[in-house]
């Protein structure tokens, strides 16, 4: 992973300045890139960048990068898994530049050149975070990946209009004071984290997935009370939404795939490009293996395209209920992996509770942080990059509720309406300790296994 942070100012700072703002923002990220770090100031903007190599190892994929044309100027997070497919298309339109490198970057680049920040994002298969300045027409645009994959925050310090790859990044411009969200706070009680497109701070927002922000001209004086919705605007700050999952799921809804046949092996189809597309690295990869049926697809699909040991990576728990590396040996000694397996006690668990805050800026109660962080931190060691089975629950309905949901309606839809009401009011009046009661007694059954949305993770 990479870290991008910056800020926008109506009274442009000197630039020397600015500059010493701006790497201390990204020196916030250092975590995020080891690999080299820059700064670009210039029109009341400034941009800075911690990198970690994955593709041209090289000086020409350092960033804050410039266009060939010197028009626009971008720091990304992130990768493009099509970039190669994008560069062709721009040959095709004779609208490449005289490369200087292979990287990512300098194709997405030279894309919204060409194409304009929309248009790119959409032809962009990956994972990304970006802040491109137009140098010409004075307007700051930031845009993140369909699914929110890379993280990207933005909002305002005093009468900066500061964004960041972390909150930690923008928490860094002199004179943060921002409150703690009384709304955000709520949500986080109810929901265990904090939804885009609030952030734990007041006045800073997630920018939501698949959306592009675009400031154009002076920052507005005063910040919008609650973050801006997509299609929605604040003078000259607005909010785009460049793709939607409900338009998409839409669209194939009306052209269905009957075939039980045709739907499986259009999956194992997408499953495998996918895999294969996201093993392009110019680092040392691997994957994080549980045994389960996500990541030991990934992993099988990652050992028939690869010549060589896939590298393997699993946690193993001494307690029993939680132990899964005894699957995930069998699946790499099935696969033929090179496999990595840790034994985490409970006191090494407890020991990583403290860097949690620092870990994740703000309030996150997903208990699978500290195993994820642990074999992150033993697979770092051998390897740059890890595919892993993330989201496969999501995707594909791998939970209780995906499982019973059909169930319990089939039971309820011949009531009327009225009816429905009524029952929904009585049973949102049983307090939720008596729930989990009536689960663990009657020990609801698990749902189908799950299968993954395919991911990648820069360790």
């Amino acid at each position: 992973m990479c870290g991008l942070a910056g800020f926008l100012l109506n009274e442009p700072r000197f630039a020397d300045e600015a500059g010493r703002i701006a790497r201390a923002m990204s020196d916030r990220l250092a975590h995020r890139g080891p690999d080299g770090d820059g700064v670009w100031v210039g029109d009341g903007v400034a941009l800075s960048h911690r990198r970690l190599a994955i593709l041209d190892l090289s000086e020409a994929g350092q960033q804050p990068m410039l266009s060939e044309s010197g028009r626009h100027v971008m720091v990304f997070n992130g990768e493009i898994y099509n970039h190669l497919d994008i560069r062709a298309e721009l040959g095709q339109q004779h609208a490449a530049p005289e490369w200087r490198g292979h990287s990512d970057t300098e194709t997405l680049l030279a894309a919204i050149a060409h194409w304009g920040v929309e248009k790119t994002a959409l032809r962009a298969y990956g994972m990304f975070a970006l802040a491109v300045w137009d140098r010409q027409n004075k307007v700051l645009s930031l845009a993140r990946d369909r699914f929110g994959e890379k993280p990207l925050y933005y909002g305002w310090v005093g009468k900066a209009f500061a964004f960041g790859s972390e909150l930690k990044a923008i928490r860094a411009y002199p004179g943060f004071a921002n409150q703690v969200c009384r709304e955000a706070l709520a949500q986080y009680l109810r929901f265990t984290y904090v939804p885009a497109p609030r952030s734990i701070y007041q006045g800073i927002f997630k920018l939501e997935p698949g959306c592009i922000l675009s400031l154009a001209g002076p920052v507005p004086d005063l910040a919008p009370v609650g973050p801006l919705r997509p299609r929605q605007s604040d003078g000259s700050l607005s909010v785009t939404r460049y793709w939607s999952l409900s338009e998409t799921v839409e669209t194939g809804a009306r052209d269905p795939i009957v075939s039980e046949v045709d739907g499986v092996d259009l999956l194992a189809h997408k499953l495998e490009q996918s895999v294969k597309r996201q093993m392009i690295a110019d680092v040392p990869l691997g994957a994080f293996l549980s045994g389960g049926v996500d990541s030991s697809a990934i992993v099988a699909l990652m050992q028939k395209q690869s010549m060589d040991k896939i590298r393997t990576f699993t946690v193993g728990f001494d307690e029993a209920g939680f132990d899964e590396s005894p699957h995930a040996r069998a699946v790499a000694t099935h696969l033929g992996t090179e496999h990595t397996e840790i034994r985490i006690s409970a006191a090494q668990s407890q020991d990583v509770i403290p860097r949690l805050p620092d870990i994740y800026d703000e309030p996150f109660a997903d208990s699978s942080q500290i195993p994820t962080y642990l074999v992150c931190m033993v697979a770092r060691t051998e390897v740059t990059v890890a595919l892993s089975g993330d989201a496969g629950d999501e995707v594909f309905g791998g939970y209780n509720r995906y499982f019973w949901g059909p169930r319990v309606w089939s039971k309820v839809d011949w009531m009327p309406f009225p009816a429905r009401r009524i029952a929904g009011v009585v049973i949102s009046a049983i307090p939720v300790s008596t729930w989990d009661w009536l689960g663990n007694t009657v020990r609801v059954g698990k749902g189908p296994e799950d299968v993954t949305r395919l991911g990648r993770v820069d360790v």
